[in-house]
């Protein structure tokens, strides 16, 4: 199977690149990759698979499966892009494009890895006349929307059996360790607008109440356990004149912890900050749960088995021209910046 599977791949592989480049090419925001889906998923019917799309009512959510019998192998495909995170390709400065969206993890490769992986697999139960069934997963809003738990929660995983995905990473390694649980919460502040200058007492600033749930939130981090992280946006300010009280404002934020016991035990917390900060400013908090995700759970036996397999496929040669463009990325790195950088990298055993 892995001589099939490895040929079946350098057979496809400008396939599979050209496939890639069109995702790279056209980024998009969590939820919003209306063009990315469309295009894997006619990618996934024009090779053979049964594709059912608009999944969990997501409209940029699909599967695309082939066989009816036998265990079912999924393989989960991301596709979505980062906002301010775009460059021109083969470059080594910041060159950033218009918009400047891109795919600053890579999810253009690990959708089309997915795919890739999918296709190589019922191309091989083809070939072998073998029971099984096979489901590309298209998985939006990994990018700050965990797009998968709003798919599991309407049970379009429900019959899978094993599940596979990757990610871009410094090294070929299998994950072993554990993720954070995490929660993404808008809390939105109204109060009442006044002309600064004038009647500043009539007015209650939403503003005011968003820096004062800051502030509260900064003071918090030291009382919380130390593996956990509170990060925030401020996204709408209330406007851009200083001299009118901002009647609405809204901050973002992503409460992360080993467990999801804890960033609960964070998250209710937050709430008691973020009340604190409207009965101050006499203002209103309207509290709006965006998602929510679990710490990853190991599966030590599909771990043992990816493990044993990429052991035996090997890292593969890169060639000449990829040496380097490494080599011009590693010199844009300061001495400090490469040891940061190769630090993490010792528990896989590189130095």
């Amino acid at each position: 199977m892995k001589n099939f599977v490895s040929d079946y791949l350098k057979e496809h592989e400008s396939y599979f690149k050209e496939v890639s480049a069109y995702i790279f090419n056209h980024p998009e925001t969590r939820f919003e990759e209306y063009d990315s889906a469309r295009f894997l998923a006619d990618e996934c019917e024009r090779q053979g698979f049964t594709v059912k799309r608009n999944v969990a009512d997501i409209e940029t959510a699909f599967t695309a499966s082939y066989g009816t019998e036998g265990p079912e192998i999924a393989f989960l495909g991301e596709f979505d892009a980062l906002s301010g995170l775009s460059q021109k390709p083969g470059e080594t400065s910041y060159q950033p494009m218009e918009p400047d969206i891109g795919h600053g993890c890579g999810h253009n490769l690990l959708g089309t890895g997915a795919f890739a992986a999918a296709c190589a697999a019922k191309a091989y139960l083809e070939e072998n006349d073998l029971p099984g069934r096979v489901t590309f997963y298209g998985c939006p809003g990994e990018e700050g929307g965990s797009g998968k738990t709003f798919m599991v929660r309407e049970g379009v995983f429900d019959d899978v059996d094993a599940a596979l995905t990757w990610h871009p990473s410094p090294v070929n390694a299998i994950m072993d360790l554990s993720t954070l649980a995490n929660y993404q919460v808008y809390f939105r502040f109204r109060g009442k607008s006044a002309h600064a200058a004038n009647t500043p007492h009539l007015g209650r600033s939403a503003l005011d109440a968003v820096e004062l749930m800051n502030v509260g939130a900064n003071y918090l981090r030291e009382h919380i356990v130390s593996e956990a992280r509170m990060h925030y946006a401020v996204t709408n300010s209330g406007g851009i004149s200083p001299n009118v009280v901002q009647a609405n404002a809204e901050v973002l934020y992503l409460i992360r912890a080993p467990r999801v016991d804890q960033v609960e035990e964070i998250y209710q917390r937050l709430i008691k900050v973020a009340k604190g900060a409207a009965m101050m400013t006499e203002t209103e908090v309207e509290i709006d749960f965006d998602k929510g995700c679990s710490n990853y759970v190991s599966n030590r036996h599909l771990e043992s088995m990816l493990h044993k397999n990429l052991t035996e496929a090997g890292p593969g040669e890169p060639a000449q021209d990829e040496k380097d463009f490494a080599r011009k990325l590693w010199n844009t790195l300061s001495e400090s910046e490469q040891q940061n950088y190769l630090a993490p990298l010792s528990g896989f055993g590189y130095t």
